[in-house]
């Protein structure tokens, strides 16, 4: 199968989906990133390399295609929805895309926001274009200090209901592809530290009886 990762920024697909990413692959499906802000040019931390660090990063997991906007960095809610989505949908033609991993809609971070509802729209492009066929799958995902910090009581919150198993060697494969983009890993209680991203692949693999796991919220599931 074909999956396109949609994601804000370099290093979410890795933060978000990094081990899935390259069980994927070592399968025989295919997969391709789209980044909608690929400079990140607001970040505080940002790395001068971060291209060659987003090509070594992307080496590990085995990506070989991505699609890269340059969309500005948390201000995607000034950019125009329609704009959003049609760099997605180009993405989903060119790849032939069948399954879109994406932010989930209620992320503290407005640029994974604007990304998932763009996703979500390009997502219904087989009923504008002829001869797109429609998407088989479709999951949110959870990017550590962003979607636990879901504080909008008022909106439904990331509830993970689809799991892929990644091992401890998954694990240690995403920590190391995310140690490529400098500047990102953090000491220690932070959230994107070595333990807290570990902790996590070990309580998601607890709650379906399997070591270590990447957890997603599946919303569309549709088998042939």
């Amino acid at each position: 199968m074909k999956y396109l990762i949609v994601v804000a920024h370099p290093d979410d697909e890795v933060l978000g989906a990094g081990a899935t990413i390259h069980k994927l692959i070592k399968e025989g499906n295919e997969v391709a990133i789209c980044i909608m802000a690929n400079h990140a040019a607001a970040r505080a931390n940002i790395s001068d390399t971060l291209a060659e660090d987003e090509k070594i990063a992307f080496e590990i997991m085995g990506v070989e295609k991505v699609y890269q906007a340059d969309f500005p960095n948390i201000k995607m809610n000034t950019v125009p929805h329609l704009d959003l989505v049609q760099f997605i949908e180009s993405a989903i033609e060119d790849f032939k895309a069948e399954a879109i991993i994406t932010h989930h809609p209620s992320d503290t971070n407005n640029d994974h926001v604007m990304t998932s509802y763009a996703a979500q729209a390009a997502s219904r492009l087989f009923q504008r274009r002829e001869g797109i066929p429609a998407l088989k799958l479709f999951l949110y995902m959870e990017v550590l200090s962003s979607t636990e910090w879901s504080l909008d009581s008022s909106t439904n919150r990331f509830a993970p209901n689809y799991f892929v198993e990644i091992g401890e060697e998954g694990v240690e494969l995403k920590i190391k592809a995310l140690e490529a983009y400098k500047g990102v890993m953090r000491p220690y209680p932070h959230p994107r530290s070595m333990e807290a991203i570990k902790g996590l692949a070990a309580y998601r693999g607890t709650q379906v009886g399997r070591k270590y796991a990447e957890a997603f919220e599946c919303v569309l599931n549709v088998h042939d």
